[in-house]
């Protein structure tokens, strides 16, 4: 019934100890499938992998370049079951967790379930509903270590169940969202919501996040001091695809962004920071006029 997608990269050492987290797990996935990004692993790694992709403990896809929702998207089309369960490669599961997911996926119109997510240092907190779903994008900010199931309008891909088929009846993520991809999943959930699904947050389903400082999205350095676009075109790309006030929101974006105490303390990092972020609006821009060019062709 279900599929654990695990998208990777350049992160070996901690998924050698999550793999057999998850194996461990009762009930079990049916599948595991292991959608690797590393351009290679060192040899004592390696051998683990082949050795429980020999044993059918796991099925590895290997992909040549890394983008998150592409690996996401290749998990979908090449999952053998109708639910896909999507979680980072660096976490500690609950014992319960995919029977938590798989009863949440039989909630009568849900086509999504996001699990609670505990970041180092959070334990489960109970928020008020004025606190949860503030903003005029409602959960955009949602608390995912709250401590009660709710339906929601946002998702942590880390943690992530869908109904396979109606993921695909949307086109999937948005590969467009490139490097870091910021927002790419809040695209997606604003999407299948649009589109007429449910999400369901379940707090049963739970991970600890161990955050590891190397690979995944933090393999593109520190967004403070970067004049890379890698950071900050995923939330402008979704602001421009989500946001009427989109002008309004870049330039808080902008400030807040740049005018950090961080920043205050290390002026030197301002400028490349200046240059990643507007890099990284003149990105959006392109990818939305192109998506929209697209959808005039089709």
């Amino acid at each position: 019934m279900l599929t654990i997608a695990i998208p990777t990269y350049n992160r070996g050492a901690v998924l050698v100890e999550t793999i057999p987290l998850l194996l461990a797990l009762a009930p079990r996935a049916d599948e595991i499938v292991l959608v690797d990004q590393t351009r290679a692993h060192p040899p004592e790694i390696d051998a683990r992998l082949r050795a429980w992709e020999a044993e059918g403990a796991i099925r590895v896809i290997r992909l040549d370049a890394p983008s998150i929702p592409h690996a996401m998207n290749v998990a979908l089309a090449e999952a053998r079951n109708p639910y896909v369960l999507f979680l980072d490669d660096d976490i500690a599961p609950a014992p319960d967790l995919v029977a938590a997911h798989a009863r949440a996926l039989q909630t009568p119109g849900v086509w999504a379930v996001v699990g609670q997510v505990l970041q180092p240092g959070e334990t489960p907190r109970h928020y008020d509903d004025a606190t949860l779903h503030r903003g005029a994008i409602r959960d955009l900010e949602f608390r995912f270590h709250h401590d009660e199931a709710c339906d929601v309008e946002n998702v942590m891909a880390g943690n992530l169940s869908v109904d396979r088929a109606r993921a695909l009846s949307i086109g999937g993520f948005d590969e467009r969202f490139i490097a870091a991809a910021y927002r790419f999943e809040t695209d997606f959930a604003l999407r299948l919501v649009e589109a007429g699904g449910r999400i369901r947050y379940e707090p049963r389903a739970s991970i600890r996040h161990l955050k590891i400082p190397t690979g995944g999205v933090r393999a593109y350095g520190d967004h403070r001091t970067s004049a890379s676009p890698a950071h900050s075109m995923g939330d402008y790309y979704f602001a421009r695809r989500h946001v009427p006030a989109f002008w309004r929101y870049a330039l808080r974006r902008l400030r807040q962004n740049v005018a950090t105490g961080y920043h205050l303390r290390h002026p030197w990092a301002i400028a490349p920071k200046l240059v990643g972020e507007l890099r990284g609006l003149a990105a959006a821009l392109r990818a939305r006029r192109q998506a929209q060019h697209q959808g005039r062709r089709e």
